[in-house]
């Protein structure tokens, strides 16, 4: 698990800053990789990015160029500095660029929107932190327009993944009740220094303007999928035993005897509205 970061390659001399291994740094170099990303990003003057983990701001330079309003969250003192010094000081240039010394597992999201657009949030995400990461950046779904994320492949395979696949679970669920996957391309260890052991992948998530399928009490869905989760090798009627009766979930047509990684999201949510509506 690492925290993939961007090294500038133009201010090295300038700036060194050695990997830390209790962040998880491992800082992308490989140049074409990085314009691939912002290809994907493809960032507008009228844009509003919100990037998290912009490191030494390899990434970060490419998005101001575009014109775009840029805030940054950097959580490494040094590294959030070293932004500050180069972008954000008077004559730098960038007056719509704003840095936050932050942990965004702990930051609002709220503030930075306006009520012309939505955000775009982009990054290298910590994989550590990946998952709780993306649950927290769900609760602002209605003020983000898309998200372009770094991850560790295995992640964005059970982003990506379907009913009956092997990495289909609560990540799955979860992402799709709020968003569109799109898997973009992969980025090998190489493009990395240090070299990670893990592959990585660029995924874009799209949340939906209006939900698809809305659970009407969204506590209690999440609370059904992680109950089902939790005892992912037992069959629905004993997983879920505590919340629904397996006579319930016959009459909604859900044969009991299936696993949970078998229903999809819709039959989750069908389930919750069911456990919601008695209640």
């Amino acid at each position: 698990m690492s925290s993939f970061t961007t090294a500038d390659n133009s201010s090295t001399e300038k700036f060194q800053h050695k990997a830390r291994k209790r962040f998880g740094q491992n800082f992308l170099h490989d140049q074409n990789i990085i314009r691939r990303i912002i290809t994907a990003i493809n960032p507008q003057a009228d844009d509003h990015i919100v990037e998290i983990g912009p490191g030494q701001g390899a990434l970060t330079r490419h998005l101001l160029s575009s014109g775009a309003r840029l805030d940054a969250i950097e959580l490494d003192r040094d590294l959030a500095a070293h932004l500050q010094e180069t972008l954000q000081q008077p004559g730098a240039g960038n007056s719509r660029f704003t840095l936050h010394q932050a942990d965004v597992l702990k930051f609002d999201m709220a503030p930075l929107a306006t009520t012309e657009q939505r955000m775009r949030v982009v990054g290298n995400l910590p994989y550590n932190i990946s998952t709780p990461c993306l649950f927290h950046l769900f609760q602002y779904h209605a003020l983000i327009k898309d998200m372009v994320f770094m991850l560790q492949l295995e992640v964005v395979e059970r982003l990506a993944a379907q009913s009956g696949d092997d990495d289909y679970g609560r990540l799955s669920i979860m992402t799709q009740y709020y968003c569109q996957v799109e898997q973009l391309f992969t980025v090998p260890p190489g493009a990395f220094t240090p070299q990670p052991k893990v592959n990585s992948a660029i995924v874009r998530l799209t949340p939906y303007e209006t939900l698809p399928m809305p659970a009407h009490d969204l506590k209690c869905f999440r609370n059904v999928v992680r109950t089902a989760f939790n005892q992912r090798r037992k069959t629905l009627k004993n997983s879920l035993r505590g919340l629904i009766t397996a006579a319930q979930l016959t009459d909604l047509s859900i044969d009991v005897n299936k696993r949970p990684e078998n229903l999809s999201l819709s039959d989750y949510v069908l389930i919750s509205n069911t456990i919601s509506s008695a209640t």
